[in-house]
């Protein structure tokens, strides 16, 4: 086996994909493909996959619900452009054009392919986005520089986290029984004081297993896992993009939103919170366009 090898855990029944990230004598760091978990593992453990096309049922059913939400996200965005011109017109009585101002997200991923994955994401569904590449353990510093000079509406923290497997007296209300969690809470932390209106800042915070109670107590609109259970990379994603183009007049539809992330609400819970959405007009025009004759001196 080498670096980049796809492989699956026998200890695991074969239960979920990993990427071979580093080695190291008879060990292996490994990454899910597809659930945000990070793990070690005897290399005498894993078996190479060859063909994705007959991986675990869990890893399918993730693949075809991740289509899914992203096809009903699609749907959502498409949407929501047809109801604010189905207002306009109700309100004026013709057809104004406008211009839509979708809420912004700020994210910080503990974990470069599902950055990349993410950002793709945001790209394909037109939100604007600004991603970060940074260490959990940094997020708090890396979010008090950010967050004057991006003014996001939507901050997203996620990376890598877990229940720690080799503690003798684990206790799950104990952030140090988590790998990251406690990271989390920190950056989520600095992100309030920033900005205290849970309706003007919408922080989705947490990876796999993360101290979901903690999260929320610290601050954030929108957390994983009530369930301690492995969540889909793109989760939070999802949540971010609902955010996004839900109007600052309405809530978020929380029961909706989660029961379209492929984790469901052992994966992520929240709080009602308002979306960040706003139209304007008119259109914004071309000014290369404009025939203008100059008025001041």
């Amino acid at each position: 086996m080498k670096l980049g090898d796809l492989v699956v855990r026998k200890s695991y029944g074969g239960d979920v994909m990993f990427r071979i990230a580093a080695m190291r004598a008879d060990q292996a760091i490994i990454k899910g493909t597809d659930f945000r978990l990070l793990a070690d593992s005897p290399l005498q453990d894993l078996v190479k996959v060859t063909n994705t096309i007959s991986i675990h049922s869990k890893e399918k059913q993730a693949r075809i619900k991740s289509m899914e939400s992203t096809r009903l996200m699609e749907q959502y965005r498409k949407g929501q452009t047809e109801r604010s011109q189905a207002e306009l017109n109700r309100k004026l009585m013709n057809h104004q054009p406008f211009f839509e101002v979708p809420g912004k997200v700020l994210h910080l991923d503990g974990d470069v392919n599902y950055l990349k994955k993410s950002m793709e994401l945001y790209g394909q569904l037109r939100v604007p986005a600004e991603g970060h590449y940074v260490n959990e353990a940094n997020m708090g510093d890396m979010l008090y520089h950010l967050l004057p000079r991006v003014r996001p509406d939507i901050v997203v923290i996620t990376g890598h986290d877990g229940v720690l497997k080799h503690l003798k007296n684990r206790d799950l209300y104990s952030l140090n029984s988590y790998k990251n969690s406690e990271n989390f809470v920190k950056a989520v932390r600095i992100a309030r004081q920033y900005e205290r209106n849970f309706d003007a800042l919408n922080i989705i915070a947490g990876a796999c297993q993360s101290h979901f109670e903690a999260l929320l107590q610290a601050g954030a609109n929108f957390a994983s896992s009530p369930g301690r259970i492995l969540i889909h990379a793109l989760d939070p994603v999802y949540i971010a993009v609902k955010s996004s183009f839900t109007p600052i007049k309405d809530t978020i539809d929380v029961v909706d939103v989660i029961q379209h992330t492929i984790s469901g609400t052992d994966g992520l819970g929240g709080i009602e919170t308002r979306g960040s959405y706003r139209i304007g007009i008119p259109r914004i025009k071309d000014l290369s366009t404009l025939n203008v004759t100059p008025s001041a001196t």
